[in-house]
């Protein structure tokens, strides 16, 4: 699937390497994918670490090496079985709010120069996933979303559709009948997926609503997993805005009220 965020990731490599590449985002958006498929295109080789799985001798050259970068990068390349070339390739930090060590070495890396870096993750400002490291101040930051109503349409192959829509709204002219039931019948579609990458790939391959509402299911459940994991005492109260937040996104007052969840709910109670 193309994402706009790749031709601002294409600036970014064009910079030259003077900043490392930090894709944020919330969990299932496609975070990983973009990365690789842009190391993949982009470079002429790459390694991705995936601290989700790595083993501890991986992670254990962040604790040894980064004094000698020479040392480092030779362990690396051998036990990833890649060769690395200078500004040439590049090295992905997947998941790296699972190894803030990893992050917090972004600055060394940056200074050195020899490679680009790219790092994804997500809940990156959660406490414990900059624990005792100082934040660089060498990361390029980027927001990556879930699919917008353009890149749904793109995903199918309709490269047509959405300049049509653009130009006929900033013309302040009608589409035509046909082209307007068309185009609310993929809006619709496309807010059946959410936008999701796995909801949208399992439209594109022709699976039906229930199980495409079936994928949406999973991923809210990976979201209360998250809340519990990471909202600590504060659980309980996270969980119920959570659920409570789609009926309040339907009213026509853009403001969470906390009454729906307690009549005696408070602002001072829910405050961090």
């Amino acid at each position: 699937m193309q994402r706009s965020l790749y031709s601002e990731m294409k600036r970014w490599k064009e910079s030259g390497g003077r900043t490392a590449l930090l894709i944020d985002g919330a969990r299932r958006v496609g975070k990983s994918y973009l990365a690789e498929a842009f190391a993949r295109s982009e470079y002429r080789s790459y390694i991705l670490i995936d601290f989700n799985i790595v083993g501890n001798e991986v992670k254990k050259l962040f604790n040894d090496h980064l004094d000698n970068l020479d040392t480092f990068y030779r362990y690396l390349s051998a036990l990833f079985g890649v060769k690395l070339y200078e500004r040439e390739s590049v090295i992905v930090l997947d998941e790296v709010q699972l190894f803030p060590r990893a992050r917090a070495a972004i600055k060394y890396f940056v200074q050195d120069g020899r490679y680009d870096f790219i790092e994804t993750g997500s809940l990156m400002s959660v406490p414990g996933n900059i624990q005792d490291i100082v934040i660089p101040s060498e990361e390029r930051h980027k927001k990556l979303y879930p699919l917008t109503f353009a890149e749904f349409l793109e995903a199918q192959g309709d490269d047509m559709l959405m300049p049509l829509i653009q130009d006929c709204f900033f013309g302040q002219r009608p589409m035509g009948e046909a082209l307007h039931r068309k185009a609310m019948d993929q809006f619709r579609r496309y807010m059946v997926t959410g936008g999701m990458p796995q909801a949208v790939q399992a439209y594109i391959d022709g699976r039906d609503f229930e199980e495409i509402d079936e994928v949406k299911r999973d991923i809210l459940s990976l979201y209360r997993a998250d809340i519990a994991k990471f909202a600590g005492r504060c659980a309980g109260k996270a969980r119920s805005i959570f659920v409570e937040l789609p009926a309040q996104l339907r009213k026509r007052e853009k403001k969470f009220c906390l009454r729906s969840l307690n009549k005696t709910a408070r602002f001072r109670e829910y405050e961090i």
